[in-house]
């Protein structure tokens, strides 16, 4: 009797370690190999500078409250305050001991494409690399190459503060495994060239589905709730729905949207506000035929 459950305990351990063993290999970190990253050729600077804008790397990583040129200084500690705790923006200046000076371009798009730190750790998706994984490997290069020509900030950011669980960062691995990849975000019916560069830009380096789209109580996208708005992730009121189906935006046609994001007034002369002033002067920096895309896209993808 002994031997027999000594043998059925051993039996429970083998299958626990089993199961562990297999968790953590269908979810462990998944960089890109330094191969995939070999042979892009010199960045497009000009290129990587639209990036940035498209990306809206400063409505984060410049310190809170900087303006003109100094949003160029990627200094970070801007705080994120979430349900799962408190994330601080890094430090992605080119500084070689407290930004990105000493990484390299395959550190750089792995933690971009793939969510993997330079050290092989999962990262948070407090930075929106389930959106960026969608970025063209060009573009990757081409903004690497620009961030590396912005001023240099020596300014150390404290590590993210955050309640058990959403501390361990080995169980990153099961909510990449739920919903990381990147495919996209809708399915178009037959989208014109114009169509595919602005679904490009808003599910992608826009990144826009991180604050419009509604959440499941592990941060996930409600897949059928594609830009459908959401409460706002720092607490006060809700960011709008932008499909074609919302009472507001979806009225709009797409002249107004490009207008709106050229210049920050609404079809009726009301202004941008709240956390949306810094995309707009962002997007505002990229050629017409870009915004254009965008607002094309809008108007395409299924209402809400």
């Amino acid at each position: 009797m002994m031997a027999r459950l000594i043998r059925i305990l051993l039996c429970l351990v083998g299958l626990v370690v089993l199961g562990a063993a297999g968790f953590y290999f269908i979810t462990a970190p998944d960089p890109l190999p330094e191969s995939h990253w070999a042979n892009l050729g010199a960045p497009d600077l000009k290129n990587g500078e639209m990036v940035f804008w498209a990306g809206g790397c400063d409505s984060c990583h410049a310190a809170p409250g900087a303006q003109g040129d100094a949003k160029l200084v990627l200094a970070g500690g801007l705080a994120l305050t979430s349900p799962f705790g408190t994330f601080h923006v890094p430090n992605i200046s080119p500084d070689e001991k407290a930004g990105l000076g000493s990484w390299t371009l395959a550190e750089f798009g792995n933690a971009m494409k793939r969510g993997v730190g330079r050290n092989g750790e999962h990262l948070y998706p407090s930075f929106p690399y389930g959106s960026y994984s969608r970025v063209s490997d060009k573009d990757i290069n081409d903004l690497w190459g620009f961030l590396k020509t912005l001023p240099t900030s020596s300014n150390i950011v404290p590590p993210h503060e955050l309640r058990f669980p959403y501390n361990i960062r080995l169980a990153l691995g099961g909510w990449k495994f739920l919903y990381f990849n990147d495919q996209p975000r809708v399915a178009l019916a037959n989208p014109d060239d114009t169509v595919k560069r602005g679904q490009y830009l808003v599910e992608g380096l826009g990144h826009c589905g991180e604050c419009h789209t509604p959440r499941d109580s592990l941060g996930g996208f409600l897949k059928d709730e594609w830009l459908a708005g959401a409460p706002n992730p720092e607490g006060r009121g809700r960011i709008p729905d932008i499909t074609p189906g919302s009472q507001a935006v979806g009225a709009w046609s797409a002249g107004d949207i490009t207008t709106y994001l050229q210049t920050g007034f609404t079809p009726d002369f009301d202004s941008v506000g709240g956390s949306m002033v810094d995309v707009q002067q962002n997007i505002a920096h990229l050629p017409a035929p870009d915004i254009e895309a965008i607002a094309a896209y809008l108007k395409a993808i299924p209402p809400k």
